[in-house]
Parts: C-alpha cells; structure tokens; sequence
C-alpha cells in the first residue's frame, strides 16, 4: 500500500530541481490539530484591523477596507478551496495559515498553494501515528478494548440501546487514521487542483514544504514521553510516502502556557519538538519555531479576568489557553514566523 502511495505521489508532483516558477506551483502542507485548524474570530480580526492601536499589525493584508482575496496563494481545507483570506480555520475563524501564505507568497514569483489538513483533538501517538511506528502493545490494546467496550455497554444500559460493541479491529484502526487521512488528502488535492483553481490549469506541483501544529492530545496518559520517538517516525513517513526525501519540515513548539515557563508533560513535549531539530539527519531542513516568544501580550494579561471584562476580552482574544486565547495578533505572529523559518529552510 505505502509503495502504491509513494508511486502516485511522486507522479503528482514535479522536483524542484525541473521546475520553473513560470510552469510549478509551489505547494505547503499545513497539519496538526485544533490550533492548526485555526482558533482566532473573524469578527476578532475584523476590530483589531480597524482599531487605530492594532491596525498597522493587519494593514498589509487589506485594502480599500476588505481583506484581501489572494489570486497567487490558494488554500484546500476540506470542502473549502480558493484564494487565500480569512476564514480559513474553524468556522468563522483564521489560523496561521493566512501569515504563513502571505510570507511565502510574496516571496516567490511561482503561485502556491496551501493544502491543510487539521482535525480538533488529535493526538501524534493514536491518531497521526506514523506507520513505521507500528501498534503499541497488545497488553495496550487490550486495555483499550476493555475500556471502549464497557463505554459502550454503559451507554447501552442507560439509553435502552443494542449498540455493537468495539472489536479488537476497530481499536487498531484509529491508530494512524489521521495520518492516512492527511496523506490522501495530499493526493487527491494534487488529482483535482486544476478543477478547484482554474488559474493553475496547466501549471504543475512542488511539494516545497510541510508544517506540523500539534501537541495539546499527547500530554495525556504518559504518552509524552513517546513523543519525540513518534515524531522523528512521522518525519521520514511523510518524506517516504510522499516521495521528498528533504522535503522542509517547520514545527510549531506547543506553548499552551504562554510566557509562563513550561512543566511537566508539556516540557517534555516541548523538548521533543525542539530536539527534531537537532537530529543528524534532520539538520538543515527540519526546524522548530518557539511560539511563547511571539505571545500576545495584552491578550494573556487580560485573559485570568475575562470573564468580568467580557467586552474588553472581544476586542482582545476569543478563546482558551488552550487555542492561544484565539488571538488573532498571536496566530499571525506564529504564521509569520513559520514562514520565514520555512524560507530560511528552503536557501
């Protein structure tokens, strides 16, 4: 199957070395969870570009008063396709893809294209497992068996229902699902990108990089301790199945913390991601970006009483800590960032 995956992506894609920005699009993968999904209102952005303190942050992503709908930068995000704005995160919503496409796309001459593939609460080791990490133990999975099968029956008992109970099957099934998700995802984007973006008719794909949001899912349960094994794996799966033995690999390091120092099973997460970089093989073209320097200041000082300061919090952030306080300003700052790390890569 992997062979059969790796043979259609290599003909989807066209090496850099052939390819001319003239005839290529330069393609990005974006991939992870909720925070790569993209946390921050609309209607949060839509202030803060107006607002006089804040407007010079958004200013070159507007014009005339609109946002800008970018004919060079295209995004795929599951049923959504089209030129680069905002609203391209959970619904009613911006991520970092919107910074990230506007560093990259202004960069190159070439069109790119942004082809995101996010889902909320998933974990690297269950979900986005790579495949050469194989099953975890059986003693593991008979565990979790137990566990799904008696949910279930309790479910059962209390609602008068015949649910099926999990079988052994479904419990490994989940494992790598979002990882194979994600890689068809890549493919079938590359099979139709021609009928979603009628102005790349003609034109052929680079695979030009891959960047990773994720994290919160694995601070469970003693699994962080795994993270850094499963990451390295997911690395070289992607490369492999994907036919880019270099392909720039940009990691976002988990700071659901803030500015606060990280401890415990999200310092040893963080230590994970920062340490991919560090790795024999990948030195060069895998790098981790620190996204608690780039933190929005005046939304975490104001975050502990939101609640009491509602109004002032909805010009200022609109979620959890878990989701960067849905702060617009800090979600661009991390896309900013991620794009000049992965330009840097690429040199």
């Amino acid at each position: 199957m992997r062979k059969l995956i790796l043979f259609i992506a290599m003909s989807s894609f066209v090496s850099a070395a052939r390819g001319s920005d003239d005839e290529t699009v330069k393609v990005f993968i974006l991939a992870g969870q909720s925070n790569m999904v993209g946390q921050a209102k609309d209607k949060l952005l839509d202030h803060q570009a107006t607002a006089p303190e804040t407007k010079e942050l958004f200013a070159h992503l507007r014009k005339d008063g609109k946002w800008i709908v970018r004919d060079d930068v295209f995004i795929k995000f599951g049923e959504r396709h089209g030129g680069l704005t905002v609203g391209y995160g959970a619904p009613g919503r911006t991520g970092l893809e919107l910074e990230f496409g506007a560093v990259v796309g202004d960069h190159f001459d070439a069109p790119v294209l942004l082809i995101k593939a996010a889902w909320g609460g998933h974990s690297l080791y269950r979900d986005f497992r790579p495949p050469s990490s194989g099953l975890p133990d059986e003693k593991v999975l008979k565990a979790e068996l137990e566990e799904a099968q008696k949910r279930v029956e309790e479910s059962n008992k209390k609602r008068d229902r015949t649910d099926p109970l999990p079988t052994m099957d479904d419990i490994k099934a989940a494992y790598g699902k979002s990882y194979r998700l994600m890689i068809q995802e890549v493919l079938d984007t590359a099979k139709s990108y021609e009928t979603l973006f009628p102005a790349l008719k003609g034109k052929k794909l680079e695979l030009a990089g891959f960047v990773w949001f994720q994290g919160w899912n694995d601070m469970f349960g003693g699994v962080e301790k795994e993270y850094a094994a499963h990451m390295k794996l997911f690395i070289e799966d992607v490369r492999k199945d994907l036919g880019a033995p270099q392909l720039p690999f940009v990691i976002g390091v988990m700071v659901q913390n803030g500015s606060k120092p990280a401890e415990g099973a999200m310092l040893t997460l963080q230590e994970a991601q920062l340490a991919m970089e560090h790795a024999p093989a990948f030195h060069g073209n895998v790098t981790a970006v620190r996204t608690d320097v780039l933190v929005d200041k005046a939304a975490e000082a104001l975050y502990p009483h939101w609640r009491e300061r509602l109004e002032e919090w909805e010009r200022t952030g609109s979620d959890f800590a878990y989701h960067y306080l849905g702060s617009a300003i800090w979600f661009n700052r991390i896309g900013r960032a991620m794009g000049e790390a992965m330009l840097k890569l690429m040199k």
